[in-house]
């Protein structure tokens, strides 16, 4: 028992990382009734499918789960960018065979907003987590009334710090070798990212608060490791993705459990914002932070036919393959024995 197993109610420091798109209500139940934090990531679901999500845990485990949102500013369309865009893409549309005019555009990951709240109200779960910073106040004071725990990313010790002085409960540090996508949320420069084991003590230093790790942990050693660091738990994302009880697709399995799994790199050639995934063949030919990609999440819509198109082939080579740089604790194991084996670096250090 420590400062944040007693925030967030669990057996042991540990969170499963919330993975948009390769997950839902049956990972997240996994992790927390084997004594962790499950998540569940909501960016890409609709209040509907929200609620069936929450019901699902709610009906498969009485322990504390967490529950994760997006908090971007969903931009202005900009006509003359996505032409720009669609141009980039136009070879890959002929050779596909898909007539790109009749792709519409549109976002592909929603932040949160009074919809969101008003479903999760009704489930008030233990804990609620943010990426890209925090909600508007109004929207943050709502969730901490249910008494929910609120944490949010940092990449920076400023980010920190800024979370700090608004109110959130713990920090997450995520180091610059996590998967998915980049919490970044005060500044655009990527040369600010730094690694996990560089950012973890600073951050611990200059806040007041319970932080926890995250990035290029993988197994028990990593977690020791982290925990020495003044770490107060961990956040894990990429070992859960070949477990049974995840949705990770076939040709991401694949990829991850391939020698392609050890490069990747930082792209928003998906999304429009900068996220960890293994270095393929779009991203080689496009470059993987090309300035024409539309603003985050516009990028989205575009990409999505080819990703269908290749995958129905058996091809990643149009799918943002998310992964972290240590892919080595992903395994074919049940989300159960993947958080057991994590947990034991908590005694490790003990």
């Amino acid at each position: 028992m420590n400062a944040l197993t007693s925030l967030l109610g669990t057996e042991h420091p540990l969170i499963q990382a919330p993975m948009a798109g390769v997950q839902g209500a049956a990972l997240a139940v996994a992790v927390s009734n084997a004594g962790a934090l499950g998540s569940l990531p909501c960016a890409m679901l609709t209040p509907e499918a929200m609620e069936r999500e929450l019901t699902a845990i709610q009906a498969g485990t009485q322990r504390p789960f967490n529950v994760n949102f997006f908090c971007h500013t969903p931009p202005e369309p900009d006509e003359a960018r996505e032409a720009a865009w669609r141009f980039w893409l136009a070879t890959y549309y002929e050779e596909a065979g898909i007539d790109i005019a009749s792709v519409p555009s549109g976002p592909g990951r929603v932040p949160f907003n009074r919809a969101a709240a008003d479903v999760l109200e009704r489930f008030r779960p233990k804990v609620v987590s943010f990426h890209f910073g925090l909600p508007d106040i109004d929207l943050l004071e709502r969730v901490k009334s249910w008494g929910s725990v609120v944490l949010s990313s940092a990449t920076t010790v400023e980010e920190a710090r800024w979370l700090e002085a608004f109110g959130v409960d713990a920090i997450i540090a995520q180091g610059v070798e996590a998967g998915g996508h980049r919490g970044m949320f005060l500044v655009d420069d990527l040369t600010t990212q730094i690694g996990t084991f560089a950012l973890l003590p600073q951050i611990v230093a200059a806040v007041g608060l319970p932080v926890i790790a995250a990035g290029g942990i993988a197994d028990a050693a990593g977690v020791a490791a982290a925990m020495a660091l003044g770490a107060s738990g961990v956040q894990v994302g990429t070992a859960y993705l070949c477990c049974p009880e995840a949705t990770t697709s076939a040709v991401h399995r694949a990829a991850l459990h391939s020698e392609a799994a050890h490069h990747t790199a930082l792209t928003h050639v998906f999304t429009g914002r900068p996220a960890r995934g293994i270095v393929n063949r779009v991203m080689r030919e496009l470059g993987a932070m090309n300035p024409a990609a539309p603003a985050f999440p516009l990028a989205t819509a575009a990409m999505a036919p080819l990703r269908a198109h290749w995958e129905a082939k058996g091809s990643g080579d149009f799918s943002p393959l998310w992964s972290g740089q240590n892919p080595s604790g992903c395994r074919e194991a049940p989300a159960a024995e993947i958080t057991r084996s994590l947990i034991e670096g908590f005694s490790a250090r003990a």
